[in-house]
């Protein structure tokens, strides 16, 4: 591997005024990255604000990569080692048998960090799976460098998701963390290694506290949002005609159809957001009212699964061979009566339909057909919604294809709990990930 280091120089106390002061010094250390294939990964949360300005002047994407460092139990600022995304862990031997810990300590630490890690993908990137690395040069870039556990990680991280190249790139680091990254990186750039290395923060006149808002705003104002506006369209089922809308952003090789519940309908708040975080993750949407106006308010037809099952086909029938969307595979997203439906018109339809995911549903209510599906199942419960988990759980029971309960803490019927609804999102995304092929062709 070869290792570039722009010094060493003398380290002087305030360097650099700010973390965009330092960007753009750094972003001029690396102009020689401009135009290639270059994915410019910021370590959370101090050097995002870096990343956005060497981003911005080589002209690539930004993205996060989300690691988290291993601290010694009774002194959690010196690091052992790190974990990251992927399941990627890394550990000091030397260090940890200096310090005499066992793996046992070390796996605790590791559980409690492992949760923060899976909060803090969640929180920063809101269930956006990473910027795609496959064959690309990730440049991993920080606000600074002192043990290099961490850097080491966000390496190990990206070549798991398929870098062709790895660079990594700060404005200031220690001696003894760069000579140590040259095993893990095709190219370090620090762009002062100071003999009298300290603390990162010692280098900066400005070494505010990064808030995950600063990260979210960033990243938000940084990124291409390929959505496209929903098209109206309308779905003819017999003698009525349902409006619907349909959103199909760049690369979508899925189409998830929407089947509301009772006394809800495309324009519900609740599908609509959890239809743009599948957007967002690739996934084509379409939200179209299973009745008219004049049926929902019939509570007969309501509670028709079989009616509403039959539009639910038709409107399956109808995506098949419209030209936006005739060459997505279908699933199914279905809210408390509409889950009942998803799950009939799978049965209906077959392996046609790629996955099926109940928010709050009422499998019991097709319990007839529950034998027949074959799509794989997701059936997403709040847990303070205890009769429907209940119904739920035994409705997994009566299916025979892939299938699981997942249940959301402390949510209600609706899902309308702080963080509830977003959890909702996450888990639809991963299971249509897993099994309609991701979300982008």
């Amino acid at each position: 591997m070869i290792s570039s280091m722009l010094g060493p120089r003398p380290g002087r106390s305030r360097d650099f005024a700010d973390r965009v002061d330092a960007g753009r010094r750094l972003a001029r250390a690396l102009t020689h990255l401009a135009g290639d294939d270059v994915v410019v990964l910021g370590l959370p949360r101090g050097g995002i604000p870096v990343a956005r300005e060497v981003a911005q002047a080589i002209g690539a994407p930004l993205d996060v990569i989300i690691v988290r460092k291993l601290g010694a139990p009774w002194q959690p600022e010196l690091a052992v080692g790190a974990i990251g995304e992927g399941g990627v862990r890394v550990v000091n031997r030397s260090v940890t048998a200096q310090l005499g810990l066992t793996d046992d300590e070390i796996g605790a630490v590791e559980r409690r960090e492992r949760a923060e890690l899976a909060r803090r993908v969640e929180v920063l990137r809101g269930g956006r799976p990473m910027l795609d690395l496959t064959g690309k040069t990730a440049l991993i870039v920080d606000d600074g460098i002192a043990t290099g556990a961490t850097a080491e990680a966000a390496c190990s991280v990206a070549r798991a998701h398929g870098a062709r190249r790895i660079v990594l790139a700060v404005p200031v680091a220690s001696i003894a963390a760069v000579d140590a990254l040259r095993a893990h990186a095709d190219e370090v750039v620090s762009l002062a290694t100071p003999a009298d290395f300290a603390a990162v923060g010692q280098f900066y006149t400005d070494f505010s506290p990064v808030p995950d808002s600063a990260v979210q705003e960033i990243l938000r104002s940084f990124g291409t949002d390929d959505r496209s506006e929903p098209e109206p369209v309308r779905i003819v089922s017999g003698d009525v005609a349902l409006p619907g809308l349909l959103a199909i952003p760049g690369g979508a090789s899925s189409l998830v159809i929407f089947a509301h519940g009772s006394g809800s309908s495309m324009r519900s708040p609740r599908n609509r957001w959890v239809a743009e975080q599948l957007n967002e993750r690739g996934h084509a949407t379409l939200r179209f009212d299973l009745l008219t106006e004049p049926e929902a308010n019939d509570r007969r037809k309501v509670f028709d699964i079989d009616l509403l099952a039959g539009r639910l086909v038709t409107a399956t029938d109808w995506a098949s061979s419209h030209p936006s969307s005739r060459h997505l595979t279908p699933a199914y997203f279905g809210a408390s009566t509409g889950a009942a439906a998803a799950l009939a018109a799978a049965a209906r339809v077959g392996a046609g339909v790629g996955a099926i995911v109940s928010r709050g549903g009422r499998p019991d209510l097709a319990a007839d057909h529950l034998p027949s599906v074959r799509s794989p199942t997701l059936l997403i419960v709040g847990g303070a919604d205890q009769e429907v988990l209940e119904l739920n759980r035994m409705a997994a029971a009566q299916l025979r294809c892939v299938r699981e309960v997942a249940v959301v803490p402390g949510a209600g019927h609706l899902f309308e709990e702080p963080g509830a609804l977003d959890r909702v999102a996450g888990l639809a995304g991963e299971w249509f990930d897993r099994h309609v092929g991701g979300g982008r062709l």
